[in-house]
């Protein structure tokens, strides 16, 4: 067997320096990187010292090495009976007497002896050789999962040679070690962005109040009081948004058969206002659509759809269109699109169910009536995952975006 070195890394960069782990008893800490969990150790202090897998295998091959010569030799022996029991003469009269049965046999014996010894050396050094060549991919994974450990996400082990249990391994451990990657990273931009989304209404709303405790008597109080409630509802909504969010993974929703068609027909008629006032002209095709669901989250998947497109939208002379029905690519499912017109979109649009990730980045829409708090499609990809639907997001040509859900159908 031959496996190349465990010195290849990941293209994606490191995670932080403080990583989770699972203490002796359930439950979770955070250490330093490269610092040992003390919860851990007595853990391992604990576990008795056996022999190692090396000596284990080494042991076992000796062995049968030495079983091995064990019949053979005790084959020889038992052929041995054939042999005369009497002295054999030679045709020289002159020439000593050939011996006996008991003689040739009791030299047998301490060749044999000598011969089991030299077996159990060379199955012992053997072994331990065949032992450590086949074990060492296991070492090289167990070296990934220590710096994996220690917070070092970016380490993979890369075995290389022909397809075996240990490359088998070795591919689905790094697999695992990109998705943590990934899976962290994408915690730690969502803790950075939450971080940064709700901590600029309460640094505006600050701002205004030292603006009035300044200048008491030059302070339009009503227009004043109008802003820091509408600053204070973007937290509120804010913060409702997270929460939904964090719902979706922790609570698995009732589920009932119900037709999307009529989820849809009601959401369209609730954005009909807001999108008559932005110039957005509303289109809707719809047809029945069975889907198995919680009638709640599907409204909220379709109203989440239909306010972004109707807000990242033209300034004026825009256009929104709905569809729903059955999924021709997919038989027994249905499939609910919107497209809606806009600006071009440059970059990878599947980015868009990020969290706090808009059609223009990271910044907010200068805009009130215009500006979002980047969860919308965030919480519509959730409620489709917990569907287990597919959600998908393309770019339009000549600008905006079309989104396509596919949910199983009705049981």
């Amino acid at each position: 067997m031959s496996h190349g070195p465990a010195s290849r890394h990941g293209d994606g960069t490191g995670t932080g320096a403080a990583t989770a782990r699972r203490s002796a008893d359930g439950s979770a800490s955070t250490h330093a990187t490269g610092t040992p969990s003390t919860a851990d150790a007595p853990a391992r202090a604990g576990r008795p010292r056996r022999l190692t897998a090396r000596m284990k295998l080494t042991l076992t091959y000796a062995l049968f090495v030495v079983l091995a010569g064990a019949l053979s030799l005790v084959v020889v022996y038992l052929a041995m009976r054939f042999v005369p029991n009497y002295p054999l003469g030679n045709v020289n009269p002159q020439a000593a007497a050939v011996a006996t049965r008991p003689d040739i046999l009791h030299a047998l014996v301490k060749a044999s002896c000598v011969a089991l010894l030299l077996l159990a050396l060379i199955g012992l050094g053997a072994g331990w050789l065949i032992a450590g060549r086949v074990l060492r991919p296991l070492q090289d994974i167990t070296r990934a999962a220590r710096q994996a450990a220690d917070g070092s996400l970016d380490h993979r082990v890369g075995l290389a040679g022909p397809r075996d249990e240990f490359t088998e391994l070795s591919d689905t451990f790094d697999i695992m070690l990109a998705r943590l990657q990934q899976s962290f990273e994408v915690q730690q931009r969502f803790a950075a962005n939450a971080s940064h989304e709700l901590r600029t209404p309460l640094a505006v709303s600050r701002t205004m109040l030292d603006v009035a405790v300044a200048d008491p008597d030059g302070q339009d109080y009503r227009r004043l009081v109008s802003r820091l409630r509408e600053t204070n509802q973007r937290g509120i909504d804010i913060t409702d948004a997270l929460l939904r969010l964090s719902a979706l993974d922790h609570a698995p929703p009732a589920m009932e058969s119900l037709d999307l068609a009529g989820t849809a027909r009601d959401a369209v008629d609730t954005i009909r206002e807001e999108a008559g006032a932005r110039g957005v002209a509303v289109s809707a095709d719809i047809h029945p659509a069975p889907v198995t669901g919680n009638g709640v989250l599907l409204r909220q998947l379709v109203l989440n759809l239909l306010h972004n497109a109707v807000r990242h939208n033209l300034p004026a002379g825009g256009s929104l269109t709905l569809t729903s029905g059955p999924d021709p690519a997919h038989p027994g499912c249905a499939l609910l699109t919107v497209t809606n017109t806009g600006p071009p979109l440059s970059g990878t649009v599947d980015r868009l169910t990020e969290p706090f990730l808009r059609g223009s980045g990271r910044l907010a829409e200068q805009d009130p009536t215009r500006r979002g708090h980047g969860l919308g499609l965030t919480i519509a990809a959730g409620i489709v995952r917990v569907h287990h639907g597919d959600l998908a997001l393309t770019a339009n040509p000549g600008g905006g975006l079309t989104v396509q859900v596919s949910l199983p159908g009705a049981a």
